[in-house]
C-alpha cells in the first residue's frame, strides 16, 4: 500500500522513546520538514501501541530500549495489528546493532543511530537522516501479506525456468540488497540447503558494527552456514558470506587458483561501501557466464552496472519484484536497464537459485 496515495500531507509521525530528550530532538527533526508532522509521541511500549490505535499515525520512530515493553516487542505487536513503516532508533554500539538486525530480519522499515561515531547526538546529520527515511518509508508499500501469485517476466525476454534456458550451471552466487534486505534475506538464506553447490557473497548497505550481528542471526536460523566475510577467505560451496560494512569487497584468484575474498577501502567515493556494483563487477570479470546475480529491495542504483556486466558476460540475472519490494529502487533500476532475466517475488528466490544451479538433494 502506498501511504502517500492514501493519507494526506503532511505525512503524521508518532515518535516513541523513554528519553524526553531524544523526544524533542526528534520531534524538532520531524517538524523541520513541511512534509513531516508530529502527531504525538510515547514514552514506553505501552503507550506507543495505545497512541498508534488512537492516532494511526503514517510512521513510528520507535526506540529499541524502552520500560514496561522493549521495542522488539512493540515492533512484533505493529507488524502483527497495526502493520505500518516503523523506524528504529538505536545507539551505535554491539547490542544495540544486534538488536537492530533483530528488527530489521522481524519487519522494520529501516534504522537509525541516536549517535555518531564519537557517541554524541549531531541533531543536523540525524535531522537530515530521520527526514529522509521517514519520507522513503511514507511511499513504500511495506507489509507484504500476500505476494504476486506469478512471477511477472519482461516483455523482451524468453520465458520459461532459467536453469532449464541456460546451457550452463553458476559458480558463484553475488546479491545486493539495501533497505528491506535483512527480513528479505530472512526469507531466502534459511531456505537454502547445507550442500548448496557454489558459494554466495552478499552486500547489504548497513553501517559499521551491524553486518556481523546480521550474519550471526542468519546464520542460527539456516542450515547453511552464514559468516561475516575476512580478508583472503577462499569462497566454499555451502557458504553464505556477507560483505562487512565500511569495506569494498571483492572476488580474486589466488596462486592456487581457490576463489577469494579481497577486503579493501578501494575505491573511494562510492555513494555505498561496501558497494553491490564493486563486488558484481569483480564476479563478472572472474566468472564471466558462470555468475548467478542477484539484486534484492533497496532504495537507489547500486547494483546496476554490476548486474549489467553479468548479463552481458551471459551469466543469470534475478530481481525481486516491486509487489515484495520493501523499496522498488534498485531491482527497478536493473528491470528497467533491461538486464534481468528473471523478475519474480521473494518467495521464490530461493528455489530458483537452486533450480538455477541444478541442485538435488542428497538421499
Amino acid at each position: 500500500m502506498n501511504l502517500l496515495a492514501t493519507a494526506p500531507f503532511p505525512i503524521r509521525v508518532l515518535i516513541a522513546d523513554d528519553s524526553a530528550f531524544m523526544r524533542e530532538v526528534l520531534s524538532r527533526a520531524v517538524e523541520s520538514a513541511p512534509s513531516l508532522q508530529v502527531c504525538g509521541t510515547a514514552r514506553h511500549g505501552v503507550e506507543t501501541l495505545e497512541k498508534i490505535r488512537e492516532l494511526q499515525p503514517d510512521v513510528v520512530t520507535l526506540d529499541i530500549e524502552m520500560p514496561e515493553l522493549n521495542g522488539i516487542e512493540v515492533l512484533k505487536r505493529i507488524m502483527k495489528d497495526f502493520p505500518r513503516p516503523v523506524i528504529m532508533v538505536s545507539a551505535f554500539t554491539q547490542p544495540g546493532a544486534e538488536v537492530t538486525a533483530e528488527a530489521l530480519a522481524i519487519g522494520a522499515f529501516d534504522y537509525l543511530s541516536k549517535v555518531n561515531s564519537g557517541h554524541r547526538v549531531d541533531p543536523r546529520k540525524l535531522s537530515r537522516e530521520l527526514v529522509a527515511k521517514i519520507e522513503a518509508a511514507a511511499q513504500s508499500p511495506l507489509i507484504r501479506r500476500v505476494e504476486s501469485i506469478q512471477a511477472s517476466m519482461l516483455p523482451d525476454l524468453a520465458k520459461g525456468n532459467t536453469a532449464k534456458k541456460l546451457d550452463v550451471v553458476p559458480a558463484i552466487i553475488a546479491l545486493g540488497t539495501s533497505t528491506g534486505g535483512p527480513k528479505a534475506l530472512q526469507e531466502i538464506v534459511p531456505e537454502l540447503p547445507a550442500d548448496l553447490p557454489a558459494g554466495m557473497i552478499v552486500v547489504q548497505h548497513m553501517p559499521p558494527g551491524f553486518t556481523g550481528p546480521l550474519a550471526k542471526r542468519l546464520n542460527s536460523i539456516s542450515e547453511i552456514e552464514v559468516r561475516e566475510a575476512e580478508h583472503g577467505d577462499i569462497v566454499e560451496p555451502g557458504r553464505v558470506y556477507i560483505a562487512r560494512a565500511g569495506r569494498h569487497i571483492r572476488v580474486e584468484r589466488n596462486a592456487q587458483s581457490k576463489t577469494t575474498i579481497s577486503v579493501s577501502d578501494q575505491p573511494l567515493g562510492t555513494m555505498h561501501t561496501p558497494s553491490a556494483d564493486v563486488l558484481m563487477l569483480s564476479v563478472a570479470a572472474l566468472f564471466g557466464r558462470y555468475s548467478l546475480g542477484i539484486i534484492l529491495t533497496g532504495m537507489g542504483v547500486d547494483g546496476l552496472q554490476g548486474m549489467t556486466a553479468i548479463h552481458q558476460a551471459g551469466g543469470i540475472t534475478i530481481g525481486q519484484d516491486e509487489a515484495t519490494s520493501l523499496v522498488y529502487g534498485m531491482p527497478r533500476a536493473c528491470a528497467e536497464g533491461g538486464v534481468l532475466q528473471r523478475v519474480i517475488p521473494l518467495s521464490q528466490i530461493s528455489t530458483e537459485i537452486t533450480q538455477a544451479l541444478r541442485y538435488t538433494p542428497r538421499n
